[in-house]
């Protein structure tokens, strides 16, 4: 069982439905990590206190994913090396996919900038 990176893009519709057999299915199992800036992303939102203290309660049993410096590094080498292939993504972009790398797991988004992505470097998507 891999591991299974979600981006904003994906978590909005879970959140907004309340389904998504995917997302069920390896939160179940245990099998998502979260990239800091999604959990960011997600919490800027607009909602009220108990949606607030609700989504942090289930965004804080997710393992996070690694953001040390070497992490940052590699997110800047991928932003480079996709540049110089002519994509240009942002970093928040950059570190949700280099988690997924890192984890040698597979992304589940709505965004198809990581599609393009997925032209230029081995990221799985779901």
């Amino acid at each position: 069982m891999s591991a299974l990176v979600v981006d904003t893009s994906s978590w909005v519709t879970y959140l907004g439905r309340g389904e998504g057999d995917l997302l069920e299915e390896a939160l179940g199992e245990g099998r998502v990590h979260l990239p800091p800036v999604v959990a960011a992303e997600l919490l800027s939102g607009r909602l009220g206190p108990a949606q607030r203290r609700a989504l942090e309660d289930l965004l804080s049993d997710l393992p996070l994913c690694a953001a040390d410096r070497d992490h940052w590094f590699r997110v800047g080498r991928l932003r480079g090396s996709l540049a110089a292939k002519g994509l240009s993504v942002s970093t928040p972009d950059a570190h949700v996919a280099q988690c997924t790398l890192d984890l040698g797991g597979a992304l589940l988004t709505e965004d198809g900038v990581f599609a393009r992505m997925a032209r230029h470097v081995p990221l799985r998507l779901a």
